[in-house]
């Protein structure tokens, strides 16, 4: 009988050529569209640093036109439409604009802080079609409110996740962001979130990205990172729904126990987005510099762009760099997640190898 070690190595050995065949073949599933960039909170680990930068939003009939131009273009059974900020329903026009994607034949959902959401904008928001929606929630109540920047944050969010549900909405998820400061609070979130019943709860580590890049004091220790994928692989064994963000390669250990399958970074192969700008880049989290914007709507085509740009994630980005080119699981992880890449020095700024395997 073959061990676990040796089944999880075929299917890494599998996810690895998938991997390999979306160099060569994207297939567009996560589409996202920045709304606005404008946001009613200020929270310390914003991978967008949503109010340092110049606020804007994505006019109405440009959204429109790139809609449009994607459905001429792909299968939208096979797309999800990501709606994101920034804060999205700080647009008076949210709902109109969802509603013209519901009419144009998009399933969508949204990420939101939840603190504009009472019944009227859940009611709305059903009749826009909302399908799924994310609440982020960042620990008990003074540990969100602070690393939120806004005191009665929790209470409105969680006011917010309750009038979603009371309208009957079915797939509501938590994310949290895990940080040095609400690591502690992770077993007495779980009881609230049970009490809320919130559909599904998404855990991942805080990133050295955008804003958080300048607060190494929430960064987790090795010690934390293994207690964060402890506490989830213990509570996923009692059939809890909870999971681990799509973030890096965890190891043998980890791969497949924390979250539904294995890893797979799908920046620019799966996944793709348009800031508030219009800038055409992959995932919204990833460092929007003259290497990774792949183009602007409002003078390229998206599908045209998502056919023959975003080149530099269709390659090996563990090519980029000595360590990684050299490393022993560099098949399974290649490079790690987009995202978390410090494209000029050319190297992971986070990597479980050392923290989770040697």
């Amino acid at each position: 009988m073959r061990s676990i070690a040796e089944i999880k190595t075929e299917h890494l050995g599998l996810r690895a050529d998938y991997r390999e065949s979306l160099f060569r073949e994207p297939r567009l599933q996560n589409f996202f569209i920045e709304l606005t960039s404008r946001c009613n909170l200020h929270c310390a680990h914003c991978g967008s640093s949503c109010g340092d930068l110049p606020a804007m939003d994505l006019p109405a009939p440009v959204i429109h036109q790139l809609l449009e131009d994607v459905r001429q273009h792909f299968d939208l059974s096979g797309i999800m439409l990501c709606v994101t900020g920034g804060e999205p329903l700080l647009r008076t026009d949210c709902f109109e604009i969802m509603a013209d994607a519901r009419d144009l034949g998009y399933n969508w959902g949204m990420t939101t802080n939840a603190t504009l959401i009472d019944t009227e904008t859940a009611r709305k928001l059903k009749e826009a079609g909302m399908q799924t929606v994310s609440v982020s929630l960042d620990g008990l109540p003074e540990t969100h409110d602070a690393m939120r920047g806004m005191k009665g944050a929790w209470e409105k969010a969680v006011s917010g996740i309750r009038a979603l549900i009371d309208c009957g909405f079915q797939v509501i998820q938590v994310t949290t962001v895990v940080t040095r400061k609400n690591i502690g609070e992770l077993e007495d979130m779980y009881r609230i979130l049970q009490e809320i019943d919130i559909d599904s709860w998404r855990l991942t580590p805080v990133e050295p990205i955008g804003r958080a890049n300048c607060h190494p004091e929430l960064m987790l220790t090795p010690e934390q990172h293994r207690q964060l994928l402890q506490f989830i692989l213990q509570e996923r064994l009692k059939q809890m729904p909870l999971e681990y963000g799509c973030s890096h390669y965890l190891g043998l250990t980890y791969e497949r126990e924390v979250r539904n399958w294995y890893f797979l970074c799908g920046a620019g192969r799966t996944v793709a987005s348009v800031a508030a700008n219009g800038d055409i880049c992959a995932c919204l989290d990833i460092e929007r510099t003259e290497k990774t914007i792949q183009g602007n709507i409002y003078r390229d085509s998206f599908p045209e762009v998502w056919q023959n740009r975003f080149g530099i994630f269709r390659q090996s980005l563990a090519e980029r760099s000595a360590t990684c080119r050299n490393c022993s699981v560099r098949r399974f992880c290649d490079g790690d997640s987009h995202h978390s890449w410090d494209y000029d020095k050319d190297e992971p700024r986070l990597c479980m190898k050392g923290i989770l395997f040697e």
